[in-house]
């Protein structure tokens, strides 16, 4: 059997991946990430990581594991924190869990783990690692990221930055499970955890007032809410539109609508966005269809099917593309069908993918909402995450 580190989250799911992993033989250390110490942008004050690292140590009690906690917030507000502040003051919208995983997760966690002297390391995610031949090779073998058997609480999404390498060396004891199942465990078990709602908001930081935690580096600015008509002849797209041009993101100025408001700051918005605009007496809501960080001014449109909203492409540049089965990448001149999400939780879309020298293109079969740059695209082939990449600004 192997020595292994668990991510303890003070979570149930992670609560009963240790629980697994030490059923099996394992000999098992709970270790809690403290990666934020810093209440005063968390919503009613709460300081969720105290609470969470005591319900971990309760959980290792109960277990009967080794506990420790590992302080990174150092790094985790270089890593994670400080890219959020980049790219919101871009105009772009992250994803800092995917960012966390890959960074924090496993990469430092991991190497903490290894210097224990650990094989592995484990969390509460629900996906499934598996073993596979490689294209081409009946003699090289790779790992496949395949989403959790609970269809409605997958999580391989988040995992879509992970490389051959951190897969190697990671297990998800509960992605065979269900979701119900794993709270079935838990209170057979007694564990403290069982009834625990699962968490809310930032990777290890909680459920936060996202304008203020932005305004810790970004100044508040007010500016310009410009409405675009639906029938604008923006959205009049060639017959023979190339694919860049599908994949390119509407230009708006000024001058394309009417001054309906203002804003505190173009950089705190983002694509589709409803919430926040403070603009009322229009016959549908509005929505957030462009935003110019530049000029500070945001652009909004009515209705959920305003044209401004929908992209049939979208790009992304050769340095943002991941390949989890390097495998299967493509060569310049190449497409290939596959099923793709843009983010959490969206049913998988079918598209193609186009490699070009500049990059990769997703040309998707049905149009698609809010195509948002700064976020990730990930790719699959039935349930298998394929590669990913972060759509890019054109």
């Amino acid at each position: 059997m192997a020595r292994i580190v668990v991510g303890l989250s003070g979570g149930v799911d992670s609560s009963v991946a240790a629980h697994l992993l030490k059923e099996q033989g394992h000999e098992v250390i709970g270790i809690f990430m403290r990666n934020w110490n810093d209440s005063s942008v968390l919503i009613n004050n709460e300081c969720p990581w105290i609470d969470d690292s005591n319900d971990a140590l309760l959980i290792a009690e109960q277990l009967g594991i080794p506990f420790q906690v590992l302080d990174l917030s150092e790094e985790y507000r270089e890593r994670i924190v400080d890219y959020m502040f980049r790219e919101y003051e871009q105009g772009r919208t992250p994803n800092p869990d995917i960012l966390c995983n890959r960074e924090v997760k496993f990469d430092l966690f991991l190497k903490a783990a290894l210097e224990l002297g650990a094989e592995k390391v484990a969390t509460g995610h629900y996906a499934r690692i598996a073993k596979a031949n490689e294209i081409g090779s009946e003699n090289v073998q790779t790992h496949k990221l395949l989403a959790g058997k609970d269809p409605n609480k997958d999580q391989s999404y988040f995992l879509c930055q992970l490389s051959q390498e951190q897969l190697a060396r990671s297990i998800f004891p509960i992605g065979e499970l269900e979701k119900s199942e794993v709270r079935r465990i838990a209170r057979s078990l007694g564990l403290v955890t069982a009834e625990k709602k699962d968490s809310q908001g930032l990777c290890f930081i909680g459920k936060v007032r996202l304008p203020d935690f932005l305004k810790e580096q970004l100044s508040a600015k007010k500016g310009a809410i410009v409405e675009v008509a639906a029938g604008s002849s923006l959205y009049n797209e060639p017959e023979e539109a190339t694919l860049s041009q599908k994949a390119r993101s509407f230009v708006y100025t000024r001058e394309d609508g009417a001054h309906i408001g203002m804003h505190n700051g173009a950089h705190f918005f983002t694509i589709g966005q409803r919430k926040g605009l403070n603009v009322g007496g229009r016959e549908e809501p509005l929505f957030v269809i462009g935003t110019d960080v530049q000029q500070n001014v945001l652009y909004v449109g009515q209705g959920e099917e305003h044209p401004g909203l929908y992209r049939s492409a979208l790009f992304m540049d050769n340095e943002q593309v991941h390949w989890v089965r390097p495998d299967f990448e493509l060569a310049v001149g190449e497409e290939r069908a596959f099923q793709v999400r843009i983010r959490y939780r969206q049913p998988l879309q079918n598209a193609w993918l186009i490699c070009e020298p500049e990059g990769l293109y997703i040309r998707f079969e049905e149009k698609q909402k809010a195509i948002t740059a700064g976020q990730f695209a990930a790719w699959y082939e039935g349930s298998e995450l394929i590669g990913s990449g972060t759509i890019h600004h054109t």
